[in-house]
């Protein structure tokens, strides 16, 4: 048990992952998955390697499906992020702690390490705290570091209920049908490509992952959710 959470929160720890495990299972079996992809996406399936992002609102019908995938994900040192790594960790993902602001480094050469082993690692790239729909920078330097390109997808239940947080986080209706967005995938930076072009990779690559989200919402003909 990590020292550095209050009692009421390791209380929580012990409880909330066992119960939202249980009940993104009883939900999960219930839904029917369908994906789509724009021209020059292929969807992966597993096996597969390499580095996948997707928004962080759709974590729980996305932990659910990719869980074959035996995916390593990038989680905060937070309680959340611990709360998410319990949940996860009985889906059969591994975590490398670590976030934009606190052990980023650390947690990107983690995630290299298991990119070597030719295993595949996941970012909510806009997590753990927004802004909602901006990536971050880590999925683009872990890119440059290895050489590998980056999916982008985004997953979305037609019926859901959405969580007044700031990511909208969505909890998918049982018996919803579930689409899986895929975008063409972004190619890595060269290395040492220097700032201003990790930045523009940084911007195509959320380019990528909001053509996925809006491609979702009008295969359901659902507004926008921004």
């Amino acid at each position: 048990m990590h020292s550095r959470f209050t009692p009421g929160q390791r209380i929580a720890l012990w409880t909330i992952p066992k119960l939202t495990a249980l009940v993104l299972a009883a939900i999960g079996v219930t839904l029917r998955f369908e994906t789509i992809a724009e021209p020059g996406a292929t969807p992966a399936t597993p096996p597969a390697r390499g580095i996948f992002c997707f928004w962080h609102r759709c974590t729980l019908p996305a932990g659910w499906y990719f869980r074959k995938f035996r995916c390593s994900i990038l989680i905060s040192q937070s309680f959340d992020g611990e709360l998410i790594a319990r949940t996860l960790a009985s889906l059969g993902y591994s975590s490398v702690r670590g976030s934009s602001s606190h052990g980023g480094a650390a947690g990107l050469m983690a995630l290299r390490d298991v990119l070597a082993q030719g295993q595949p690692v996941v970012f909510t790239a806009d997590g753990p705290r927004g802004p909602l729909y901006e990536t971050k920078i880590g999925p683009v330097k872990l890119a440059e570091m290895t050489g590998e390109t980056i999916g982008s997808f985004y997953l979305l239940p037609q019926r859901a209920w959405t969580v007044r947080s700031w990511d909208r986080f969505l909890i998918p209706r049982p018996f919803s049908r579930v689409v899986i967005s895929w975008s063409r995938p972004v190619a890595p930076p060269l290395p040492d490509a220097g700032d201003a072009a990790l930045e523009a990779k940084r911007q195509e690559l959320n380019a990528a992952l909001e053509r996925a989200r809006l491609a979702a919402e009008a295969h359901f003909g659902q507004a926008s959710a921004r």
